[in-house]
């Protein structure tokens, strides 16, 4: 026996109804992980910037060693805002590599040194935003 018109319709509303939901929760979904994306890139480049401020106030530093600190202080901050918002294990993993350079370049300065070698952290701060791209 065939189905009335009105009860195929019925399962038809309730089939497109459900393919609807998880068609929604799917591209809900990919824009929460092109958001999470960008929130990275973004923190990412934060950071580079940070890295170019702390070459010039590393260079200062004897002079300064406020701003300094103030630099190193900006990145802490920017792998704190990139770490919490992601479950990424490459994030997770360039964000302590970048933190672990920055103390080092935090306790030279602190040890009087006029010129700390800022190329880890450079590299660092290069992987973080590798690890970041799409």
């Amino acid at each position: 026996m065939a189905a009335s018109p009105h009860r195929r319709t019925r399962r038809t509303s309730i089939a497109l109804a459900a393919a609807g939901t998880v068609l929604a929760a799917g591209l809900a979904a990919g824009c929460s992980a092109v958001d999470k994306a960008l929130d990275c890139m973004q923190t990412a480049h934060s950071v580079a910037d940070d890295i170019t401020d702390l070459q010039f106030e590393a260079a200062h530093a004897v002079v300064n060693p406020d701003r300094a600190d103030a630099s190193l202080d900006d990145i802490d901050k920017d792998l704190k805002e990139i770490t919490d918002k992601t479950d990424n294990a490459d994030v997770h993993k360039a964000a302590d590599d970048l933190d672990k350079a920055v103390d080092n370049v935090r306790t030279a300065i602190k040890n009087g040194d006029r010129t700390p070698d800022l190329s880890p952290a450079r590299d660092a701060a290069g992987e973080l935003t590798k690890v970041c791209s799409p």
